[in-house]
């Protein structure tokens, strides 16, 4: 299906008062942009936990996640997190920011219809003086030449102390913008996920 049928599909179902499922969003997502999409196909439960983790949810404050897509990861963040928490979906495709204010009715959902490469002016606009945790499913390996290294620079950046920034991937190329910025990564596999992913886990110094 083209990209300009879907989007046209689309607007006739949201018209007759019927959504698209999120399968059907993801996969409009990818045929629209693929260069932003990791994959076809949402990431499995077993990723979504080997990614999360890591992390120590009790000082998890500012949580930011890139490219949200259809909320396969943001649903298990915000289960996680505590009452008070922010987590900032940050993504480029406006199609997906509004499924997403449609589709998840939590105030501590904050969504940025902007490029990951602006997390500082991002953060900085909810009032917040660094994120503790930045997650990302961007596909680094297909990025515009430039936007990949803007976006690991910007992130160690914003990154509290002690915070990690996680990143699942489909190439390893990542590593290369990851290693200049982050002094200490650590690395794992996941399988169970179609394709199956690579994890990095880039550490702030503490």
């Amino acid at each position: 299906m083209s990209a300009s049928k879907a989007g046209g599909t689309e607007r006739k179902m949201v018209a007759n008062g019927r959504r698209p499922g999120p399968l059907t969003m993801f996969a409009r997502g990818f045929l629209k942009h693929p260069v932003m999409v990791g994959s076809v196909i949402p990431s499995s439960r077993f990723l979504i936990q080997k990614m999360l983790a890591p992390v120590d949810w009790s000082r998890a404050d500012v949580f930011v996640e890139y490219g949200p897509g259809v909320g396969t990861i943001t649903r298990p963040i915000l289960k996680r997190m505590k009452p008070d928490a922010k987590l900032i979906a940050i993504d480029t495709n406006p199609d997906f920011c509004e499924y997403l204010r449609h589709e998840i009715n939590d105030p501590r959902l904050i969504i940025a219809n902007r490029s990951a490469a602006e997390l500082g002016a991002i953060l900085a606009e909810h009032g917040c003086d660094g994120a503790d945790y930045v997650i990302s499913g961007l596909p680094f390996s297909t990025l515009p030449p430039g936007v990949g290294p803007a976006i690991v620079t910007e992130t160690r950046k914003a990154l509290k102390r002690g915070g990690i920034f996680l990143v699942y991937q489909f190439s390893p190329k990542v590593g290369d913008f990851l290693r200049p910025e982050f002094p200490r990564i650590d690395r794992a596999f996941e399988a169970l996920n179609v394709p199956p992913a690579q994890l990095f886990y880039a550490h702030s110094p503490a």
